[in-house]
């Protein structure tokens, strides 16, 4: 796990020093994601909250991901990736937020096999994800999708401009 505390730190300092607030939105990782952050000295500056949205009922009331999306592709899609991190960041009134849902397994879910993984990251200019395909036990996947979604947070804090 050195390698998720030492990415979660890099993504905690590179906030703190932007003066940027970021919030989770988490299925497949329930919670991982925004404990590695909270692990880090410091996060209290930049970690507004997360919604654990294990079940599409939280993702549609919760997070505000459309009915109509989840109905026609289903959880485990990047569109609906992208639409969690939106609405955590709305929801937490965040800067940026980062995302995940995907399959852990043991078995596929909504016609995706094992090991599916999608990431979005949501900024004020718009919101996108990141599609990932990983291989291992469950919490082999599970821990893969956080060190994702960490690389992904600090990826889009880089491309953030200092603020004035």
């Amino acid at each position: 796990m050195s390698n998720l505390h030492r990415i979660a730190g890099e993504a905690v300092a590179a906030a703190v020093g932007r003066g940027v607030t970021v919030a989770t939105a988490e299925s497949l990782t329930a919670g991982m994601v925004t404990a590695m952050l909270a692990d880090t000295p410091g996060a209290s500056a930049m970690l507004q909250g997360g919604v654990v949205s294990y079940s599409n009922a939280v993702k549609r009331d919760v997070l505000r991901v459309p009915q109509e999306l989840l109905d026609a592709v289903g959880s485990v899609d990047g569109g609906v990736a992208a639409a969690m991190a939106e609405g955590a960041r709305t929801a937490c009134g965040a800067d940026l937020a980062v995302s995940t849902t995907g399959v852990a397994g043991p078995n596929g879910h909504d016609g995706k096999p094992v090991g599916t993984v999608f990431i979005g990251i949501a900024t004020a200019q718009g919101s996108t994800s990141y599609p990932y395909s990983f291989a291992g036990t469950r919490a082999e996947i599970r821990a893969l999708a956080c060190e994702a979604a960490l690389e992904r947070l600090q990826e889009a804090l880089a491309s953030l401009s200092y603020r004035e």
